[in-house]
């Protein structure tokens, strides 16, 4: 594959901008004196530091420090956890008086370093602010505190027989809040549409410690400017989310999901197009996982749908899933789709497995689901979700391969598996490249080249985890002269001394 720049803008190395956020407008430690005014806001249970008096040990800042892939490592001498927007408040006002970093942390489940401090930051954790406000079983909206878990949000709306609008592979331990600051995307979004569209208000700290109330539960409102908006996405780099307005859609009364497999890539496409217009309102997923994504999953117990013979000849395989108001209508579109797939004249799958139980309709997601965990088994994940168009996936992760090839690295001691899955409805494809460790040498293999392939289609460096430090010095593959310059003017509007999340998406 011809890897294309674009010519307009410059390379920017990573380490480059690791020195930039160097030689920017200096920022203060956390010193002891800034731990005693903690302790007046907040019970002493409630302020993590290795400076206090009575100083925990660094290992209790270990989980805040560190993310879940030992990629990132910060420096923070002290985490604070607060309860309340009001000290949330107090807390941030300290700090930009100070000129105190604020790296503000949910469930630190994101993959691109953007709740990690990059130095010695505050850690400011949300985890104790984790009350459901009020919910409307008839507009179905939610108002929570930013630090709900969304897994204790789906249960607790559950018997009203609502679901979240968005599901996701870390739905055990992320945030909503995080989720709303990264934009997360996840497995609903065909179905249910982004979270720009699904976020009704947001509470948020500035960054001077203002409180900016746009909790608003209403579905309309046509008063100038969107400004809660500016957050959504924003990684933390513009205020302190503290809560969520979201509307959450009926439970579907009826869900099925069917796995196929697919004797190769150039078959996906007219599947999708076959599938939406045969599916059409009750499609509420459509998941691509190639081979190798597959046969990992299974080997590391994550499932196992088909037979050894139905597996023998597929390339990649596609999960399929329905939510609908009738499981007899439902079923008897599935089951009409099956038949015309096998029985076409020239076939677009091999075959196919129906759940036909709960169980079964969760072993099957299992597999798509527990690729994460199966690739975090075998070894060290370069993680690149990414936006191209639908046609390149298989493209992009095969150019990725002979790419690491070419250099020597795709051997069982550096590289060990390039892999390609994600959400085909909406283009997004998470390329996973899983090496024996992190090193130098894969870094600068797959960088910039693997950004230059996504400029070369016009796509996204980042679909959904977000910019945080790991693709700030890539923004430039994405966006222009023009955008980079308009978002930088913004960060300095609503934080000119740049204390929140330094270092995090903009270069």
């Amino acid at each position: 594959m011809l890897a294309v720049t674009r010519s307009s803008l410059p390379r920017v190395p990573w380490r480059v901008c690791r020195a930039a956020y160097a030689t920017a407008p200096s920022l203060n430690p956390v010193i002891e004196q800034d731990i005693h005014h903690f302790s007046k806001i907040l019970p002493s249970t409630s302020v993590v530091s290795t400076l206090s008096p009575v100083a925990s040990p660094a290992s209790d800042l270990d989980q805040f420090n560190n993310d879940w892939m030992g990629k990132y490592k910060g420096q923070a001498t002290t985490v604070v956890k607060p309860k309340s927007t009001h000290e949330v408040s107090q807390i941030v006002r300290h700090c930009w008086e100070r000129r105190i970093g604020v790296v503000p942390q949910g469930g630190n489940t994101g993959l691109v370093g953007g709740s990690i401090p990059l130095k010695d930051e505050l850690v400011l954790s949300l985890a104790n602010m984790n009350k459901v406000r009020s919910f409307d079983p008839i507009s179905g909206v939610l108002v929570a505190d930013a630090g709900c878990i969304l897994q204790s949000l789906t249960d607790y709306i559950a018997p009203h027989n609502h679901i979240m609008p968005l599901d996701l592979g870390a739905k055990g331990s992320c945030q909503i809040g995080g989720n709303v600051s990264t934009n997360a995307g996840g497995l609903r979004l065909l179905r249910y549409g982004s979270l720009h569209g699904t976020v009704l208000g947001l509470e948020v700290v500035l960054p001077d410690g203002t409180i900016l109330d746009q909790l608003t539960t209403l579905r309309k409102d046509n008063t100038g400017y969107d400004l809660k908006q500016l957050f959504i996405g924003s990684e933390g780099t513009l205020g302190v989310i503290t809560g969520v307005s979201i509307l959450t859609p009926p439970a579907p009364q009826a869900s099925n999901n069917v796995i196929l497999a697919l004797p190769k890539f150039d078959n996906v496409l007219p599947l999708y197009k076959l599938v939406k217009q045969q599916l059409s309102e009750i499609l509420s997923a459509f998941e691509f996982i190639d081979r190798t994504a597959y046969e990992l999953a299974v080997k590391h117990g994550q499932g196992r749908a088909l037979s050894d013979e139905d597996v023998r000849g597929a390339a990649c395989f596609v999960l399929v899933e329905t939510s609908g108001g009738r499981r007899e209508h439902d079923e008897e579109k599935l089951n009409h789709l099956l038949e015309t797939l096998l029985e076409a004249e020239k076939p677009l799958i091999n075959t196919g497995v129906l759940s036909q139980s709960p169980a079964q309709f969760s072993s099957l997601w299992a597999l798509r689901e527990g690729v994460t965990e199966a690739i975090s088994k075998e070894g060290k994940a370069y993680k690149y979700d990414i936006s191209v168009p639908l046609s390149s996936f298989q493209d992009v992760v095969d150019g990725t391969r002979e790419h690491l090839r070419s250099k020597g690295l795709l051997n069982d001691s550096a590289v060990k598996h390039v892999i390609g899955y994600g959400h085909v409805g909406d283009g997004n494809l998470h390329l996973n490249v899983v090496a024996e460790s992190y090193s130098p040498e894969i870094q600068a293999a797959l960088e910039p080249y693997v950004y230059e392939v996504v400029a070369s289609h016009r796509g996204s460096v980042s679909a959904e985890h977000g910019i945080g430090s790991m693709k700030t010095h890539a923004l430039h593959y994405s966006k222009d002269e023009v955008s980079i310059a308009l978002m930088k003017k913004i960060k300095e509007i609503f934080d000119p001394r740049g204390i929140m999340n330094p270092g995090k998406v903009l270069p």
